[in-house]
């Protein structure tokens, strides 16, 4: 049985500009004291044929974790660009955030990322580089993918 459980998951600012950070109202469950930290982490998918190109935006431990519901903000600076193919900068992609607790992860969710220009003419006849500023990114936020792994709790 899992010792934590995810409650709620809240993106905020969303849409936004491509360039903007992302921030995550995240709210989870504990029900048993965890002697180590949880280590939270937001990656980008910069390519659905090679993970070369995901980039961890951010992660963060929190801990150590009392029995009792909890709540943070979870913010992380945007993927970098240039390292992401042209080819792959605009469309749909997948941001994860994960959860792992000594170095096992138990928790994954995963939203689908629809990266596009704000502007009307621009979507129509998109210049041959991506123009990066004028990129609004839209967070599916009504149907994540939810995956959970057992793992072992304590050694």
């Amino acid at each position: 049985m899992a010792k934590v459980n995810l409650c709620n998951v809240e993106i905020k600012e969303n849409p936004a500009s491509f360039i903007d950070p992302l921030e995550f109202e995240i709210s989870f469950e504990c029900s048993e004291e965890l002697n180590e930290d949880l280590e939270w982490k937001i990656i980008y998918v910069g390519s659905a044929e090679c993970a070369d190109y995901d980039q961890v935006l951010d992660s963060v431990l929190v801990g150590p974790v009392p029995i009792g519901r909890h709540m943070f903000v979870f913010k992380a600076n945007p993927p970098d660009p240039s390292k992401i193919l042209d080819q792959d900068v605009i469309g749909v992609t997948v941001i994860l955030l994960t959860c792992s607790y000594k170095d096992r992860e138990f928790i994954r969710v995963g939203y689908y990322v629809n990266n596009d220009y704000a502007d009307v003419e621009m979507r129509e006849n998109p210049p041959a580089k991506p123009v990066i500023s004028q990129l609004q990114r839209n967070i599916l936020v009504s149907e994540p993918r939810v995956t959970r792994f057992n793992i072992k709790w304590e050694d």
